[in-house]
């Protein structure tokens, strides 16, 4: 039987990591239970296509995609297995006892989860430890990096197995070695998210004023450089510790809300909608899409062509594609 990855969960996530795997000519295997599965799999792929082309990436030799009609037939013989089920221990975990009872003994099961510790996902699986966190980025066929994080019962063989996929679809992976609730980018990003959610409720700002500091101020920064880099240079010729020695003491200033959220009522909900209608709601989903995966292109190719950040990670993906070598680890 040929080798395939399997999906289970087409969703936004999962589709475009099926995506990712095919577009490295890796075939796929996929368990949805939507109706819409297999339209939103092949919009998520034409996606990636058109991004691919937009990239210059050689035309890669497709892998192909099956869809399947229960969990069992879809992880059966799988190499490697991505869970993406909502985020919801009570869905994920019997999800997860399911292939692990049917697939290979050692075959590496990553759940997508964003922010669920792994070590809550494996306690009642069959082998529990070939089971860990593969947290990726959407859109998983653009950006490359996945958060690998191990739980209690997770072997370093299953964690290298995982880093060891993940980069033969040019991917990015970070070793998360402290479990812990998130990761690393969630937490930052859900510390954002909080603020944000706060300047709305306390009518300092819209939704689209909230994307606009971002997109024309910082978030270019952050695209190719990050955060301790980007104060590293704010620093100027004293460099970060010049930086902290002048802005630290902002640390004790009201700048933050910190861990406090306003409750999520109908008024605060509502409000953030009608503001992202008028902000967004000119372009469909798949045209917003469009337009986010054309900017993500043109950032990857500046910093391809520096030779920089995320571009390094694309150059490899260019030289993977243009030569033959195997589809697994």
């Amino acid at each position: 039987m040929a080798e395939h990855a399997a999906i289970v969960g087409a969703g936004v996530i999962g589709a475009a990591w099926a995506a990712r795997f095919v577009m490295h000519g890796i075939d796929v295997k996929i368990s949805d239970p939507s109706p819409h599965a297999e339209r939103i799999m092949g919009e998520v792929l034409d996606n990636a296509r058109v991004a691919w082309g937009e990239l210059g990436l050689p035309a890669p030799v497709e892998g192909s995609i099956t869809f399947c009609d229960s969990i069992e037939n879809t992880v059966a013989d799988a190499i490697h297995v991505q869970e993406s089920a909502p985020e919801d221990p009570g869905i994920k975990i019997p999800i997860l006892e399911a292939i692990a009872a049917a697939c290979p003994s050692d075959t590496v099961i990553a759940s997508s989860t964003s922010g669920i510790k792994p070590s809550v996902l494996q306690p009642s699986i069959v082998n529990p430890e070939r089971l860990l966190v593969g947290h990726p980025f959407n859109p998983v066929y653009l950006l490359p990096l996945v958060e690998v994080c191990g739980g209690a019962l997770t072997s370093q063989a299953a964690v290298d197995m995982a880093m060891a996929t993940y980069a033969s679809i040019s991917m990015k992976p970070l070793h998360v070695r402290v479990e812990i609730d998130a990761f690393i980018a969630d937490r930052l990003l859900e510390a954002v998210w909080r603020e944000a959610l706060w300047l709305v409720n306390d009518g300092v700002a819209t939704t689209e004023e909230i994307d606009d500091s971002i997109r024309y101020g910082f978030g270019l920064r952050w695209a190719q450089m990050g955060l301790f880099e980007t104060y590293r240079i704010a620093g100027g010729e004293g460099g970060i510790g010049h930086f902290i020695a002048q802005f630290g003491p902002t640390l004790s200033w009201p700048y933050s809300k910190l861990m406090d959220t306003p409750e999520l009522t109908d008024q605060l909900v509502d409000a953030i909608a009608s503001q992202s209608d008028d902000q967004s709601g000119a372009h469909s989903i798949r045209e917003l899409e469009r337009i986010r995966d054309r900017n993500l292109v043109g950032f990857l190719q500046v910093l391809e062509r520096n030779e920089w950040g995320a571009g390094v990670t694309l150059a490899e993906q260019r030289g993977r594609l243009e030569v033959s070598s195997p589809r697994w680890p």
